[in-house]
Order: C-alpha cells, then structure tokens, then sequence
C-alpha cells in the first residue's frame, strides 16, 4: 500500500513559495527521514500530511484516500504524532497512565471516563516502551528522555498506520538521547509497527531502521531515494553548504565537517 503519495504539491504564502513542485512516494514497507535546513519546507510538508495545511496545486493521498474527496479527521486517527514541543503542554500533575490514554482522544488532559480496556492497553504500551514502572507516576518527575517515550507511547496508542516523529531528541543531552533511539528501534523492528516519518537535524539520528531519506532545500526535494544513496557526503555538503564526510558505523550515518573548509565565507 501506498502512506503517502504527494504529487507536484506547492504551496505559497503570501506570494512566496514555502513548497514548490514536491513529488514523493512513501511505501507501507518503508521508513523514511526528512532532512533540511530550518526554512527548508520540513514543517510545512508535514501540516500537508497531516491535512493541517492545504497546498495550493497538486495531489495529496495519504493511507489511500485523496485529500478533498475524504473526511480528514478520520484520516488524523490513523496517524500519530511525537514533537519535542507536546512535551512541554503535558500538565506536570497528570499521571503517566492518563497521558497516554489521552492520546486515544487526540487531547491534552484526560476529559473522558476510562474504559477499563483502555487502562490495560495503556498499560500495554508503556511496557513496550520499557516504562512500565511509570505508569503511577505524576509527568512532571520524569526525565527529558521518560517523557519522550511516554509521549511515544501516547501516540501508539490508537495503533497507527503512519507515525510523524518531528524532531523528537531536541534538546536532549547525548545520554537520554540514545535511550530514546534504542526505544525507536526497538518500536520500528515490532511486528506491527506503523511506517514512520522522521525529522531531524541530525543525521546520526537516523537508525537502523529507517530505509529511505528525503533532503529538502528550498522547499523543493534535493535528493529521495534509499539512505545509502542519499546521505552521500556530496548530497549533505550540497544542502548544508559545508564540506563534509559521512562515516557509517553500526548501520549509523555520523557527520564530519570540515570547518576549516567551508563553501562560503561565514560570518
């Protein structure tokens, strides 16, 4: 099946173009990271998907419905959100349980009388995300990197069939930030995982899991294709304007700039 299929989308604001001519073509089978500098189109490419912001030409069909010919809010239901920014709107006092119910409602607070079925199912979650032991917890106590998972657990929830990961390590120092990573392997290599949707500065962040990269510049697509094809050290260098080198190590891209070396003159 096809998650996402976007054809000639553009979409400008205020006579400027934010996204121009963007083609791309995401398989059930497939994992993918979107790559770009800031102003580069990654946020507003993701409102498309999400059907939060419509383009103003082209076709946009995500889980196989075409966007003006089908009821969005359903299409909303199979697609979970993580962003490093939700974790900062979750109320310190709620417990851990109640905020990943919460995500079955697309709510920030539980306003809803529980099923009991519901309380196991979170329970569920939580224990694949090996936060189990949280779930009495109050959010406010948690780590950076606890609060993270917890919000991946929130957004497992509904059982997704496509699953957005909008920079979800920011801020997070290097130690949380890979107890969080081993977390997303582990969800990515689970027998009914959703196909996910990675955005990231950071090309280290990329997994193992993840099979195939889009670079955006520009709000148009520099590169698509399988990672290895993609994170070349021509291709980054490109769009970072730097000269750089991609080192692989344990199915992980790593980035080395040259700073003595930049493609401009920087100030």
């Amino acid at each position: 099946m096809q998650v996402i299929e976007l054809k000639n989308v553009t979409w400008k604001r205020e006579n400027k173009t934010i996204l121009n001519q963007i083609n791309w073509l995401v398989k059930s089978n497939e994992h993918w990271a979107i790559v770009g500098l800031n102003g580069s189109g990654k946020t507003s490419l993701l409102k498309i998907i999400t059907g939060y912001q419509w383009p103003t030409t082209g076709t946009v069909r995500v889980l196989g419905q075409t966007y003006g010919s089908c009821e969005i809010q359903e299409i909303r239901k199979s697609i979970g959100w993580v962003s490093s920014a939700l974790r900062e709107e979750i109320h310190p006092g709620e417990r851990v349980v109640d905020v990943v119910i919460s995500g079955k409602y697309a709510s920030i607070g539980l306003w809803y009388r529980v099923d009991p079925s519901e309380h196991l199912r979170a329970l569920e979650i939580l224990d694949r995300v090996d936060c189990l032991h949280l779930a009495e917890e109050r959010y406010g106590t948690l780590s950076q990197g606890e609060k993270q998972k917890v919000l991946l657990a929130r957004a497992l929830i509904t059982s997704p069939k496509l699953l957005i990961l909008d920079e979800p390590c920011f801020g997070m120092d290097v130690r949380t930030r890979e107890q969080v990573l081993h977390s997303l392997q582990e969800m990515g290599n689970h027998e009914d995982a959703p196909t996910l949707i990675l955005v990231t500065h950071h090309i280290e962040e990329i997994l193992p899991i993840f099979t195939h990269v889009l670079l955006l510049s520009d709000g148009k697509v520099a590169q698509s294709g399988s990672k290895q094809e993609v994170l070349t050290s021509e291709n980054l260098g490109a769009i970072f304007d730097l000269d750089v080198t991609i080192e692989w190590l344990d199915g992980r891209p790593w980035l080395r700039t040259h700073a003595h070396r930049f493609k401009k003159t920087l100030i």
